[in-house]
């Protein structure tokens, strides 16, 4: 499976910034998600319309982190909000 993708924002909830932290409230379902670390800044790149790999890449120009360890994270971190139905995953050809 390739790791390539276009990711689409589907819901915005509303984000307020608190202290280097984002919360994200989903008033919709009532759920809240607080954003820490690398998960601002993937958010960040979300709005900004990175793909996957340039998520990837991104992260990799601002933290000392292994190519491989930075695509698990971020990947499993982009599955779990297409799970809840924040982003869609279109994956390139």
């Amino acid at each position: 499976m390739s790791e390539n993708f276009i990711v689409r924002i589907l819901k915005k909830p509303d984000v307020t910034d608190l202290a280097g932290e984002k919360v994200m409230i989903d008033f919709d379902s009532g759920k809240y998600f607080m954003l820490t670390g690398s998960a601002n800044d993937i958010w960040d790149m979300l709005a900004d319309g990175k793909s996957s790999v340039g998520i990837i890449s991104g992260l990799m120009d601002i933290y000392e982190v292994e190519e491989a360890v930075c695509r698990e994270s971020v990947m499993s971190f982009l599955y779990k909000l297409s799970d809840i139905g924040f982003i869609r995953l279109d994956e390139c050809v």
